[in-house]
């Protein structure tokens, strides 16, 4: 009789791990399914998006869909997302969870949610973000991003990282200035199954996933970059992408696409 009991108990565990780690998964790919329908959105509404040059030249992506903000006196953001960098052959890695916070001070009530998406426009300020957490405005300077297809950067800003909003089926670019960028460490131990998984090894094709929601993301990534109707804006040569170990495996996303150079981003040409 014990023993029967103590297999019982055996096996009501065993499942119970189970149904935590269906549960994790399908956590982590709902969040990829959300940002995809983000970035497809997006792209149907081409006089409402991120301009096609701006991707074209983007060392990095990130969506962050379902921002909260706002509360009663303090105000301040909170939202879980994906990041996709380039690697060395300019293909976006596999998808990277990230959260976003920040926080202001202010008489303010009432909470609005809001769709963000951050487009990184030099190695630099993706390298930043290799340690896995940094500040927007602090780390990389980081400006309100031009919308659609005349959008111009305002003159004289040199910004490491555009970053825009949608809220209401409004879409603009938005101030995210003391906002933490962070490496979601629950996050990315569920989806990939190892605790000792990092930025370094997710974009370096170290680790690698066959998840249809990730190919779906990447993908939605790759044609916002590629596929935005409007002529490339340059002729120059790709820059070259983020660097990564010269042994690392490809990602297995197989989706590529090089970013052009831009030598002074926010100094945009005339469209």
């Amino acid at each position: 009789m014990g023993r029967s009991l103590w297999s019982v108990a055996l096996l009501c565990c065993a499942t119970l791990a189970n149904i935590s780690l269906a549960s994790a998964q399908t956590r982590e790919d709902a969040r990829l399914i959300t940002a995809t329908q983000v970035l497809e959105e997006l792209r149907d509404t081409p006089d409402q998006n991120v301009p096609g040059w701006l991707m074209q030249r983007a060392y990095g992506v990130a969506v962050i869909p379902e921002v909260l903000k706002g509360a009663f006196m303090f105000g301040g953001r909170y939202g879980n997302g994906v990041l996709t960098v380039r690697d060395t052959s300019g293909r976006f890695s596999n998808p990277i969870f990230i959260s976003l916070a920040g926080g202001s001070i202010g008489w303010q009530i009432g909470a609005t949610s809001t769709d963000v998406v951050l487009v990184f426009a030099s190695q630099r300020s993706v390298e930043n973000f290799a340690n896995g957490k940094f500040t927007l405005g602090a780390d990389a300077s980081v400006a309100a991003g031009p919308v659609g297809r005349q959008g111009e950067a305002a003159a004289g800003v040199n910004a490491e990282i555009y970053s825009y909003s949608r809220s209401r089926g409004l879409f603009a670019g938005v101030a995210l200035d003391g906002t933490v960028l962070a490496f979601d460490r629950g996050a990315n131990r569920s989806f990939y199954g190892r605790n000792d998984v990092t930025t370094a090894s997710i974009t370096s094709g170290k680790v690698g996933t066959h998840s249809e929601s990730a190919r779906r993301f990447l993908a939605a990534v790759a044609a916002s970059a590629e596929n935005s109707g409007e002529p490339a804006t340059t002729t120059t040569q790709p820059a070259p992408p983020p660097a990564a170990p010269a042994n690392a495996a490809p990602p297995s996303s197989g989706v590529k696409s090089f970013p052009l150079e831009d030598t002074k981003p926010g100094s945009e040409p005339t469209h």
